[in-house]
Formats: structure tokens, sequence, C-alpha cells
């Protein structure tokens, strides 16, 4: 039923080079970061926040599917965390020892444990519960710092254990296979893959995939999005009783950047994603242009820090959930997600950004995910190595992706409208794929002709002047042209362009400022936003910048009818301590 040797842990595994693919997760995993120890004197901080307690050998703490679990301090014994083992028990991933502390990446959010914590020998412990965790977060910036990093560490490590996670599976052609697959990655969620043949399981198992085995050991047969997260506990959905202080629609750069400056300055905060934090920065294999990463940085590392960063100061963070309609009513926003959950807010920033645009080719949905990609990141590579491939577009992100590629693929055919790059890519790229001997250049080029059965197996391109068309057994193509603004949801009720990006500032907006839209209390950043400058700086620079227009915004309309006791802030932080 399974294929031998066709298991990927973490996104990260491809069939031929399981072993030293896992090997070079294992070198890159820093275990003096993963678990620090505190100082004497930082313990002694920690005790108002927590209570001692004493514990038997092999008592469990918590396990594998628990949400909000506590932190422990190791005072005196030891904690035991334990992974799945390939025989179907348990192995020990680390033992926390004297002046270590408990708690993995589901310490700062409401994601299921991947872990099971028991203690090893008699110990004591003081235990801090989530409620006094997020004041700790807040209060003691030394000590918060160790944890985040101590959490990026310990999962990275977990990532690249061949056994850890849930175990997804289904058929490699399967477009619903690679979402879900993507998905994982995407949001650095431990999990498994084995693929299946349509020779190995019957009609009746087939209709069932892809499948997803949960920790519990619960089957999830062809699961949406929203119904994976929500059982992994990577959403937290919104309480519909609580007005927040802003609303973040979009976790790309420009969202993320607005949730941390907005929650660091004391807002109550929500992120509203569909899919994962990063937007189409996420999709980038690694960008070497952007300030303080001389060594570069991928897109999805990007993300995830900033993330990591947000919860840091206690963003929520919805994940999977598409915003329906939006309308305002007493100067309070509310945006119905899909599943009708309301979420209410004083006031909204914009950040939802751009996608890709398809090529007007015939049978063009027949080959999404089936070779058809938008992305270029490890996960896309493990399905192309060693094969010519085709990247589509003169932008950054189609440089960035023709240059990482290259490393992989046998070759990278890049082809472009336009008569050169000059215009449209930044120079170090333009060099690097001159340079690259696996990378040809087509320039006033464009595909006419996809073709192949289950999934994409040929494609034939042409050139403009000379009408000479090229074809070539291509199964994967990765389209990176243009930009569509996410803004449908924004119909008929903001101003926008004839293109969809929303109009802000000047005569378009509530106020003059270059971020407020038409609706009062609502703003706009990053590329959504009609004539923005569409690179990840910029977008990071309106994220922040937007906070300044938010918080007077706020001051100037401060409704008694509709405002909390408390602060917002302390409202939901009591509501959500329990």
């Amino acid at each position: 039923m399974e294929i031998t040797g066709a298991e990927i842990n973490g996104g990260h595994v491809s069939p031929s080079n399981e072993t030293s693919s896992r090997e070079g997760i294992t070198a890159e995993f820093r275990r003096d970061l993963a678990f620090p120890k505190l100082t004497e004197e930082m313990v002694q901080r920690l005790r108002p926040y927590g209570r001692e307690e004493a514990f038997p050998a092999k008592v469990v703490l918590y396990t594998h599917g628990d949400r909000r679990t506590d932190m422990f301090v190791v005072l005196e014994g030891g904690i035991d965390v334990l992974l799945p083992s390939a025989n179907g028990g348990t192995k020990v991933f680390a033992r926390h020892r004297e002046l270590n502390f408990s708690g993995e990446f589901n310490l700062l959010n409401s994601q299921r444990a991947v872990v099971e914590a028991q203690t090893a020998i008699e110990s004591r412990l003081l235990r801090i519960s989530r409620e006094a965790l997020q004041r700790l977060m807040r209060a003691e910036g030394d000590i918060a710092n160790l944890i985040v990093q101590a959490t990026i560490w310990r999962r990275i490590g977990i990532l690249g254990e061949a056994s850890s996670g849930v175990l997804l599976r289904g058929r490699a052609e399967d477009a619903q296979m690679t979402t879900l697959r993507r998905f994982f990655v995407r949001n650095s969620y431990p999990h498994r893959i084995v693929e299946v043949t349509p020779e190995t399981d019957d009609s009746a198992v087939q209709e069932t995939l892809p499948a997803v085995t949960l920790s519990d050991g619960r089957v999830l047969p062809r699961p949406s999005i929203a119904e994976l997260a929500d059982e992994l506990g990577i959403t937290e959905l919104p309480d519909a009783a609580l007005t927040y202080d802003v609303a973040v629609v979009g976790a790309g750069p420009a969202g993320l950047a607005a949730a941390v400056y907005a929650a660091s300055e004391g807002l109550c905060t929500i992120v509203i994603e569909g899919i994962a934090p990063g937007g189409q920065a996420g999709t980038s294999s690694k960008i070497e242009n952007y300030l303080g990463f001389p060594t570069g940085v991928s897109g999805q590392q990007l993300a995830s820090r900033a993330q990591l960063q947000a919860l840091k100061f206690g963003v929520h963070f919805a994940i999977s959930r598409e915003i329906v309609t939006a309308d305002q009513h007493h100067g309070i926003h509310k945006l119905m997600l899909s599943g009708g959950i309301p979420v209410h807010a004083r006031s909204v920033v914009v950040a939802s950004g751009a996608q890709y645009r398809k090529l007007s080719v015939p049978n063009y949905s027949q080959f999404e995910n089936r070779g058809l990609y938008y992305a270029a990141t490890a996960m896309e590579s493990l399905l192309c190595r060693d094969q010519e491939v085709i990247v589509v577009g003169g932008g950054n992100s189609a440089g960035q992706a023709a240059v990482f590629l290259s490393g992989i693929a046998k070759h990278v055919h890049h082809i472009v409208r336009g008569q050169s790059l000059a215009s449209t890519m930044s120079q170090y790229l333009i060099s690097r794929i001159e340079s690259s001997a696996h990378i040809t250049l087509y320039t006033e080029s464009e595909i006419e002709t996809l073709e192949g059965k289950s999934t994409l197996e040929s494609v034939t391109w042409v050139h403009h002047k000379t009408g000479v068309r090229t074809a070539k057994p291509i199964r994967s193509v990765f389209v990176m042209i243009g930009a569509e603004p996410n803004s449908g949801w924004l119909f008929g009720s903001v101003k926008l362009d004839q293109k969809g990006f929303i109009l802000t500032g000047g005569p378009h907006g509530f106020e003059s400022t270059p971020y407020a839209t038409s609706v009062p209390g609502m703003f706009a950043v990053g590329d959504v936003r009609a004539n923005s400058v569409k690179r990840i700086a910029s977008a990071v620079g309106e994220g922040s910048v937007v906070i300044s227009d938010v918080h007077r915004y706020l001051a100037d309309h401060r409704n008694p009818l509709t405002a909390q006791p408390d602060s917002a802030l302390a409202a939901l932080r009591a509501a959500t301590a329990h």
C-alpha cells in the first residue's frame, strides 16, 4: 500500500535521499540555542509568575494534541520530551534538566502540542500558566527573547525528525495533495508524506485520499484547509463578543509589520490570513537584497520569524479564513469570515496583497498544482529535481525562482514577454541569470500550449517576432507574472481603481493621509494599495508606518458606547486565559 522509500518529512526529504536530507536538517539544529539554561537570577524573577509543584517520575505533563499547555521550569529532576518512533512507540527527543524550561511553538499560540512531555525522574517544577506566561512575555524582555529563540530551534529540530508530526497520504499527482503539503510547509508544521499509486489501493480507499492521520490516530479524509487548520490549532477563531482595536487582513510582509507594531504598542490585534503567513514573499526561495540579511533569507523564514515576533506581543492569528463581507456600523467594522464567523474591530488595516496572474492558455486550470506552480521553494524543488523546468516572468520573484531552481533542476528555461529584464528585475539577479550555464533566457516569448494527461507532460512556447516555436517535455512550470489584487471582498464598499487596487489618500481617502481608504477607520498598505511600490521592504515600511495613523484615528473616534469596560487588550487576555 505504501511506496517503499517514499516517505517525506517536513517537506524536506525526497524518495531518493531521505536520510541525507534529514541529516542536513539535523546539522543545522543548534541544541545549545534550542535548550538554553536560565540563570538563577532569571528563575527568581519567574517565581512570581508560577507555582512550585513536586512530581513523581513518569508523570505526563502534556501529550500530543493538547492545547494551551503550561510552561514548566525544572528546579530539580528532569522532563523528557517524547516523539513518536518508527515502531509505533515513543522516543526521547530531548531531556530538560535543571534550569531548562519546557515548551515549543505552541507556547505562543493555540496549536496542538506535537510532542509529549513527562517527568524523567522525581522532579520539582515551576508551573507557569498561559495567562501568567502572557504577562511574563510582556514584562521580562530578556527571558521572552530566550523563549522565542528556543521555540524556533526546537521546531527546526522536530522538523528534522523522521517520525514527527501528522501523516499525509495521497497520490503525488493529486492537486489537493499538493495544496495540503504546501499548507504544512508554509506553516512550518511537522508532517510526513507517504505517496500511494492507483495500483496499491482499491477504489474505495482512493476516494478518501489525500488523508491526514492526526497525532491522536484520527483520520481526516480529503480535509479542507480550514478543517485541517482548526484540528491542528493553527488558527485561533476570534471571539465574536470582543471588539479588537485593529484587524489586519493578510499576513504578508505589510500585514505582519502592521501586527507587530500595533501589538507592541498596546493595541488588541488580530490577523486574518487565508493560507499561511508570508504572502507572495513567502513563496520566494531566497531574498538577497533585504536589509540586514547579507547572505539572504527565504520568504518563509522571514515570515515565520515575523509571526513569532507578533505572537510574542500577543497578536491572535485566524489562519485559513477568508473574508466574505465587510461593513461598518456606529464606527465598528464587522468582517464576516468564511464559516459565518464575525470579527469586530474599531479599525482595519487591509494588507491582503496580490496574487500572480494566470496564463491565457487552453487547459490551464487542468494542470494547476499538477505541473503549474506559483512558488519555487524547497517543497516544489522536490518535484523537479534533475528535470528541465520553465520559469515565466520578468520580476524579482521570477528571477529568484530561476536562480534557485538552476541549482536543482537539470535546466531552467526562463520565458519573458519583454525585450529584456533591465526595467523589471534587480541587477544582481540579472547577472546571476546571464552567468548561469543552467539558465536559458527567452525574451519576447510566451507559452502557447500545455499538454498532458493527469499531469503536465510537455510545453510549447513561441517567439513573437520570429514565430519560432520550441516544444519540450516539461513537467513543471513556475508562473510568476503580474499581480492581481486580493480585493474581491471589498467590491462595492471601498474605492478601487480599474484593476481592483485600493485607492488611498488625497481625494480618495476618508482623510488625506497616504494609507486612508474611502471608508473611515479602514487603511490599506502593501501590494493591494494602488500605486504602491511592489517590494518587500516598502511593504514592511508601509505596515509599520500606518499604525501611527491607526493610533490617531482610534484616539479621535473612541466611542464610549462601544468601548470595552477595561482596555480591549486586557479583556481579550482575560477571556483567552481560561
